[in-house]
């Protein structure tokens, strides 16, 4: 079974366990709408990809710690969408939920999101419960405060911040808890893949900030232009389009010298730069320099 497949298993085994007779059924259909709506499963690939470079012995383990993941990514996006924050009409080439189930509903399926994601690392714990505490510490870091994907979000509320601050938290913080969770389900020490993961983090935040600022909306599933609009922190912004570009390129340099020695890091290596490609399109880096 590849990546995406395991992926796309772990996701709708979660999502399912939302569902049922006793199951609200908007609520149930704005969950797997936030959730197979479409996206890259850049943060589960990652951390499918650093278990499989500590040599994974437990892959139900690990699948579950790329669900979790990958179902608070997709609640950060449903609440990140509400009209109180960016107020997006559609996201990843559909509508938002908020736009198709309404603020209410929308509200509820990014909280229920927040909770199987839990949910799915306690159940799959059963025969390896020592590594349990870790995962959950790991998740719950780069979720919540003071550095988490939450508090990146309220930097936003704040009158001013600095750029590398709201951006190792609004997106580094995931990353990283993808790298961790990844060595820490196989395993293996996980603190010194938390630099890795901050990189990239920081490196695909870059690239969306180009993206946003150069991409054609159509490319990127929904509207551009928002940093400008909504005053926000942009590397773009505040570098300019040709020195962000620039400093993509650092990060994903920075993010492959951090990789910690392990069995399989020319792979996981390979991995890191087929996924700065994406990050970043070869033309797009052109035209945004």
């Amino acid at each position: 079974m590849d990546t995406l497949e395991r992926i796309t298993r772990g996701l709708d085994s979660a999502v399912t366990q939302c569902e049922g007779p006793d199951a609200p059924p908007l609520l149930a259909a704005a969950i797997r709408h936030a959730v197979f709506a479409g996206g890259a499963r850049i943060r589960p690939r990652l951390c499918l990809a650093v278990a499989a470079a500590c040599k994974e012995d437990r892959p139900e383990l690990t699948d579950a710690a790329a669900t979790a993941i990958e179902l608070l990514h997709c609640a950060s996006l449903v609440h990140d969408d509400l009209p109180c924050f960016d107020d997006a009409a559609t996201r990843r080439g559909s509508a938002s939920v908020h736009r198709a189930f309404g603020e209410p509903l929308a509200v509820l399926a990014g909280d229920a999101l927040i909770i199987q994601a839990f949910n799915t690392l306690t159940c799959s714990a059963s025969e390896q419960p020592e590594r349990l505490p870790a995962l959950l510490s790991i998740v719950a870091s780069a979720v919540g405060s003071p550095s988490g994907i939450v508090a990146g979000q309220a930097w936003e509320c704040e009158p001013r911040v600095a750029l590398a601050l709201y951006q190792r938290a609004k997106t580094g913080a995931l990353f990283a808890g993808a790298t961790m969770a990844g060595a820490a389900a196989a395993g293996a020490e996980h603190t010194s893949w938390r630099i890795l993961g901050e990189r990239i983090g920081e490196a695909y935040q870059v690239a969306d900030d180009i993206r946003d600022a150069a991409a054609d909306p159509e490319e990127m599933g929904k509207p551009g232009g928002r940093d400008v609009a909504l005053d926000r922190p942009s590397a773009a912004r505040e570098l300019g389009l040709a020195d962000a570009v620039g400093r993509f390129k650092l990060l994903i340099r920075e993010a492959l010298e951090a990789i910690p020695d392990c069995p399989g890091a020319a792979d996981l290596k390979a991995h890191m730069l087929a996924e700065a490609k994406r990050f970043l399109p070869e033309e797009l880096s052109r035209r945004a320099a």
